[in-house]
């Protein structure tokens, strides 16, 4: 059985990688990216193919006599519509005969109101349509993204945020091992809704001051306070608004999912909020 990942040198594809090397070893695993230099640095026992989810001849190729592949989902942004780019992707996976595709989509992605679900449900409809059998892994939100929020705690200053709402923040290593577990099963379902246990900005707050020791005040404020606030640190106000906007998913319910799933495909819970948060902050 051959097994490839794709965007391998990414931090997510390093966790899945180094899993799915110890669950079926490094001379079945193929690792797909664009840096051949990275690649070669990172994981010197694994087969490597250039692979451009923007050049779907590359992709067709990098696929060839694999059997199983987990299809890391790009970032939006790029020189090539996302969309555009995931369909070359599942194109790709069709031409070459692959058995079985997990693909990392978001939570809930067919039924979401969030704008940040309409590509991922675009990709698992493409996937459907191709006929590949497949498990769609919707990851919640990573435990990182709130490296901010994190940051103000440990240096004992007061922590913003604005959303309500819960998430189900767990770490990226995790959602990485889960993935590879995945990709390994004989019968894996279609749907995995991944997700840590739902937690709020005031929780996650507790599990902060817990995790540092720190009696930091943890406030909510509304938007456009906090919008202000990150501008108070010297960012424009473009760059401040853009990344207050990243806790609108939290807000608009998008992210709230009380789910087992995560745990179920680790094979074990997840590390709790402080003992999560303690990891991020002393890499």
């Amino acid at each position: 059985m051959q097994y490839a990942i794709t965007a391998a040198t990414g931090k997510f594809g390093q966790s899945a990688v180094n899993t799915l090397n110890n669950l079926v070893g490094a001379e079945n695993v193929i690792v797909i990216a664009r840096n051949q230099e990275k690649a070669a640095q990172l994981f010197p026992n694994n087969q490597f193919r250039v692979g451009d989810y923007d050049d779907r001849a590359s992709m067709t190729a990098a696929f060839e006599g694999v059997d199983r592949v987990l299809f890391v989902s790009s970032q939006p942004g790029g020189p090539v519509a996302r969309a555009t780019a995931h369909q070359n992707v599942v194109a790709a996976l069709q031409t070459a005969h692959v058995d079985f595709v997990a693909y990392t989509s978001f939570p809930k992605a067919q039924t979401s109101i969030s704008a940040l679900a309409s590509d991922h449900r675009d990709t698992e409809n493409a996937i459907t349509a191709a006929h590949i059998a497949h498990s769609f892994l919707r990851n919640n939100w990573y435990l990182e993204n709130e490296m901010g929020f994190l940051q103000s705690g440990a240096h004992n200053q007061e922590t913003l945020y604005w959303a309500n709402n819960t998430a189900g923040w767990a770490l990226e290593r995790e959602y990485a091992e889960a993935a590879a577990k995945i990709l390994v099963l004989s019968d894996p379902k279609e749907i995995y809704e991944l997700a840590g246990a739902p937690r709020s900005y005031a929780d996650l707050g507790a599990a902060l001051q817990q995790a540092t020791d720190n009696q930091f005040t943890v406030t909510q404020v509304n938007q456009t306070a906090y919008t202000q606030s990150l501008e108070a640190t010297g960012l424009n106000h473009d760059t401040a608004a853009l990344f207050a906007s990243f806790q609108a998913p939290i807000n608009d319910g998008a992210l709230a999912e009380n789910t087992t799933d995560l745990t179920h495909a680790l094979g074990h819970e997840p590390l709790t909020a402080s003992a999560a948060i303690k990891e991020i902050l002393t890499r």
